[in-house]
């Protein structure tokens, strides 16, 4: 089998490029490696689906975290809905690219007034470290641009209407005669509309869209982590001439937690306690994310030490899995002592032997055998 080349190779960008600069890379490898002017060629057919692919997939923002994730054996999103990169189609983001290029052979036109989806939203959210372990429902308000409600969309203020375009008689195309060929070019006077607005919508100014505030429930589910991205179908701004609206995604920020720090699905937390409890052995009550737990404490307890409380750290998105949470123990060193602590401490070292403290021992024969 034949092992894929990677989407940003493919394209010639690198990993970090952004989309204008993917979309035109593949405009111009798309204008080279089209069919029409390679009639015959196999090797450019082959390279024109493989740039194709690459950029169904790199110009959408959630098939390319995936791929930036999981490569080309993608794997299952929670969110996305999205289908595997095993191939690529003709949807709606190729297609209005499909017709720059036909534009720039044929000098087509119409794009202006073809139905397409609209633009996706991107909305950045703030959520604490307990409800990114926990989940939580979260309601925002977003600003869309949505179909104006007094002219429905025709940018046309009510009660008049538009006249015919005198230049292209309504057809919103020029066309040429050049030789065998006649050229059709979108008229300039109006846009390829074939009519020109003489009062526009008083509330839109004559765009057909106006922005509002929507309020949108937002279910995060338990495990997300900073850089996360949920997808919201169809909550984006309205599409263009009848077609689909876009996509909200939401980016998920966690906020940094006093006692608790991710790492992976684990939590870690660190906890000080006396050199006499270390010595003696104690019960420590440990905060986790779900309620307090028990731990015990052995005598000799050495500094740094690390317990594991099972199923007490975040769950995985896609198994749902839970991590441990890892206590780290900190032994505090006695400070701002009083002279008779110091002579209390003194005398308790006086009758300390090496079979106290193994690792004193071990430590300084390894430094003698050095020298």
């Amino acid at each position: 089998m034949t092992r894929k080349r990677d989407y940003y190779e493919v394209l010639g960008v690198s990993r970090s490029a952004s989309d204008a600069e993917i979309k035109k890379a593949y405009r111009k490898l798309a204008l080279e490696l089209h069919p029409d002017r390679n009639p015959g060629n196999k090797e450019a057919e082959e390279r024109f689906k493989e740039v194709t692919e690459a950029y169904e997939v790199l110009s959408d923002p959630e098939k390319r975290r995936l791929y930036d994730q999981y490569g080309h054996t993608m794997g299952e999103s929670p969110f996305s809905g999205a289908e595997g990169f095993g191939g690529f189609g003709f949807g709606t983001t190729f297609s209005d690219i499909f017709n720059d290029i036909f534009t720039e052979f044929f000098g087509g036109s119409g794009h202006r007034q073809r139905a397409s989806r609209g633009e996706d939203i991107l909305y950045r959210m703030n959520i604490s470290f307990i409800d990114a372990a926990k989940g939580v429902e979260k309601e925002i308000n977003v600003s869309q641009r949505i179909i104006c409600h007094v002219c429905e969309g025709d940018g046309i203020k009510p009660g008049t209407k538009p006249i015919i375009c005198g230049r292209c008689n309504g057809t919103g195309q020029i066309r040429q005669q050049h030789g065998f060929f006649s050229i059709a070019r979108t008229c300039t006077s109006c846009g390829g509309t074939g009519r020109i607005i003489r009062d526009y919508c008083n509330e839109c100014g004559g765009t057909g869209y106006v922005n509002r505030l929507k309020k949108v429930k937002v279910a995060i589910p338990a495990g997300v982590d900073t850089g996360t991205r949920l997808r919201i179908q169809r909550e984006g701004n309205a599409g263009h001439h009848g077609g689909p609206p876009g996509d909200l995604y939401i980016e998920i920020r966690v906020e940094e937690h006093e006692f608790f720090k991710r790492i992976k699905n684990d939590i870690h937390c660190e906890v000080p306690i006396t050199m006499v409890q270390a010595s003696l052995g104690t019960e420590l009550v440990v905060p986790t994310i779900d309620g307090k737990e028990r731990i015990s404490i052995p005598p000799g307890t050495q500094n740094g030490t690390q317990f594991k409380i099972k199923g007490k750290g975040f769950p995985d998105l896609h198994s749902k899995r839970r991590g441990d949470q890892i206590v780290t123990i900190h032994v505090e060193i006695p400070t701002n002592l009083t002279e008779k602590q110091k002579a209390l401490l003194r005398e308790f070292e006086s009758t300390i032997t090496e079979k106290n403290s193994p690792r004193n021992k071990s430590f300084f024969e390894k430094i003698k055998n050095l020298f």
